[in-house]
């Protein structure tokens, strides 16, 4: 016991003590991660799909918007169930909640035709081109 606490003093002062290393690094991290959305974006010649992470969220706390070329995706998620024990300790706590949105930009969108479903913590969103976006495309080949 004694060479275990003296190994962590040596190692809090060297600054490789893993306790405080880590301090507020998981709730940050998983703060940045939660409310910036982690998405795909893919062109497709006639489609542009967005994939959006958005685990642990309900459908019904989804909305999405198309409006003057901006996609528009907002979600909500409630707070979580208390896993602490009977006195209220909580060792380690990762999740997040509250509400976050973020904005796409896409040129040349049919707005009537956009899709979106949510499957498994995921959002695709598929904006299809307009006919003209399709048609002014073309390959130019290199000499």
């Amino acid at each position: 016991m004694a060479n275990e606490l003296n190994n962590r003093f040596n190692n809090l002062m060297r600054g490789s003590d893993e306790f405080f290393s880590n301090l507020g690094r998981s709730f940050f991290n998983g703060l940045d991660d939660f409310k910036q959305m982690k998405t795909d974006v893919t062109e497709k010649d006639t489609s542009y799909v967005v994939a959006v992470d958005l685990p642990g969220v309900d459908k019904k706390d989804i909305a999405i918007d198309f409006k003057d070329n901006e996609l528009i995706i907002s979600a909500k998620r409630d707070s979580f169930s208390d896993e602490s024990d009977s006195e209220g300790n909580i060792l380690s706590s990762e999740r997040n909640y509250g509400e976050f949105s973020r904005q796409y930009s896409f040129p040349n969108v049919d707005e009537t035709k956009i899709n979106a479903k949510y499957e498994n913590g995921v959002l695709i969103v598929t904006l299809p081109k307009t006919a003209d976006e399709i048609s002014n495309k073309h390959h130019i080949e290199i000499d």
